[in-house]
Order: C-alpha cells, then structure tokens, then sequence
C-alpha cells in the first residue's frame, strides 16, 4: 500500500486509463517523488494529470476501513516496511488480524499482490497466508510476474543480491 516514489502507481495509472486508483504513501518524500514525476518543475500550473489516479497521504489502513465493502479488484502491497522485529510484527500490513480487513473492501476474486525482498517478511507472509482461509495464495513467484511495474525500491533489493518474492492472493469465491 506503501506508494513508495510511484513508479508502479504511474505505470498502472498510464497502462489502465479507464481504471481509478489511489496511491497510498504516507512519507513526505514518496508522495514528493509520485508528485515530482507528475508535475515537471515549472510545470504547475499545465500538468496533465492523471485523471484516474489520487493519492492518500496517511496510513493506508485508515482508507481501507473506510472503504465500502467489495470495492477493489486489486491492492498491491510492494516491498512494505518489514518491521523485523518481534515486537514490531503488530505493525506488519500482512497480520492475520487484518486479513478480514483487506479481504472485505476486495471483490469476491480480487487480486492481493504482495512483493517483499525481505527474508524475514518473505517468511512471514507465506506462514499467514497458509494458515488463513479468505484467500486462494498459491506460492510466490521469485521472478515480477508480467503487469507488476517495476520499482526503485524492487532495483535496489536487486542490485544487493535479495531475491524478491511476488504473491498474488485471490479472495475466495464463497
């Protein structure tokens, strides 16, 4: 949910025209980043935006509760914070206490894309997601599935030698 610098909330925007999405981030410079590839310097006031594209910059769970029910046939979550610690695994946006959440603003067949490069998190998805019903989770692919964007963030995992993992969860149809 995190939009990161929004290469991947772009590209979607750019390749599904007729398709609305909302770019969650709620660091400064991610949203300065998605803004910045917007709206060149100077170009204020005459920048096509996309018109199919909004952002939220606050924590994306307070969107999804607000959302109706059944109203997303896709939620990407791309290389989230691992929050690595124990202690920290509350704050993971994969958590079994929220997966009802998620799988409520989805549409029955919905599409949850997860990516994540960290070991820790990679771990921790594939234990909730098994052990979970809301969701058909085959196993994660280790190479970007075609129509998943790029991200900066996918490059740098890359270029250290992390293998990322790509998860493509379905709510199930009963």
């Amino acid at each position: 949910m995190g939009a990161g610098g929004g290469e991947h909330a772009l590209a979607q925007a750019r390749a599904h025209p007729g398709v609305g999405l909302i770019a969650c981030e709620v660091y400064v410079n991610g949203i300065c980043s998605l803004l910045s590839a917007l709206v060149p310097e100077g170009g204020e006031a005459s920048a096509p935006l996309p018109p199919n594209l909004r952002l939220w910059d606050a924590d994306a769970r307070d969107l999804i509760r607000a959302l109706p029910d059944g109203c997303l046939e896709r939620l990407f979550l791309l290389f989230p914070d691992p929050w690595p610690k124990a202690r920290h695994a509350k704050r993971r946006f994969v958590h079994p206490a929220y997966l009802p959440e998620i799988a409520r603003v989805l549409h029955k067949g919905g599409e949850w894309r997860i990516a994540s490069d960290d070991p820790t998190y990679q771990e921790w998805t594939a234990e909730v997601l098994a052990a979970q019903t809301l969701f058909d989770a085959p196993p994660p692919a280790d190479a970007r599935p075609e129509g998943w964007p790029p991200t900066r963030y996918e490059a740098k995992a890359l270029a250290a030698g992390r293998t990322p993992l790509y998860w493509a969860a379905r709510k199930k149809q009963g």
